[in-house]
């Protein structure tokens, strides 16, 4: 991530501190919920599936930025079958982990200024990753995930969503994101206009808690509302 030394160094060293224990400290987040962090992994790559079916879309490779401890991975793996995925972050300690649990071939993991060529990947995705960014400092970071995607490429951007009041309520909980500082889905698309991105759509995901689990079904027909706990903006690289 294109952070100020300040900012980079805040969020690498909380990350290197809390990696060893990091699904343990989101699954106590979440528990109010009813489902664990890996419930929601799953999910989210498994809407996004969705939505790139209906663009007839199928990334060859993909970019998991600020992949943390590699927890999407699996299902980025198994539910889009990329031939290559490339997790990067700013925590040594968070690749360290990720490295260690997950060695499946065409999985990759490196630094955030790790060099890789150009307009190599088709896919880019990100999951929670921009509320810990400073605002002045976010549209470099989306630079470097748009010089990242082919052409054409497109970027997944999950961020959760503060208007959503569970959601506000977990993150006042997590350890994680006592610093964050929330991106409104409103303001998300703003930034990807504004470095370049062709903004292809919106939605959003996760209404109910476990103990409501038998209305998940209406998830799709609500999602436009964009009051999820989460919201996904899908975006296109131009060319």
């Amino acid at each position: 991530m294109q952070l100020r030394n300040t900012s980079r160094q805040r969020n690498q060293e909380l990350f290197d501190r809390f990696a060893p224990q990091y699904h343990g400290l989101l699954d106590r987040a979440l528990a109010p919920s009813g489902e664990a962090s890996q419930y929601f992994a799953r999910r989210r790559v498994e809407w996004l599936q969705r939505e790139l079916r209906a663009l007839n879309f199928a990334p060859l490779s993909v970019l998991d930025y600020g992949c943390g401890t590699g927890g999407s991975v699996p299902f980025l793996k198994t539910i889009l079958h990329p031939r290559r995925i490339l997790g990067v972050d700013i925590s040594s300690q968070s690749l360290h982990w990720a490295r260690k649990g997950h060695q499946e071939e065409g999985v990759e993991f490196a630094n955030c200024d790790h060099d890789f060529a150009p307009a190599e990947f088709h896919l880019a995705f990100s999951n929670g990753v921009f509320h810990h960014i400073a605002p002045a400092e976010r549209l470099s970071a989306l630079r470097y995930v748009y010089d990242s995607l082919v052409p054409g490429g497109i970027f997944a951007l999950w961020e959760n969503n503060p208007h959503n009041p569970a959601t506000r309520y977990i993150m006042g909980q997590c350890e994680l994101d006592q610093e964050a500082i929330p991106v409104t889905c409103k303001q998300a698309v703003k930034l990807l206009q504004s470095s370049g991105f062709e903004v292809l759509g919106r939605s959003s995901y996760f209404y109910f808690p476990r103990w409501l689990k038998w209305l998940r079904g209406l998830e799709p027909a609500l999602s436009p509302l964009l009051l999820g706990a989460q919201y996904l903006v899908l975006a296109r690289k131009p060319g």
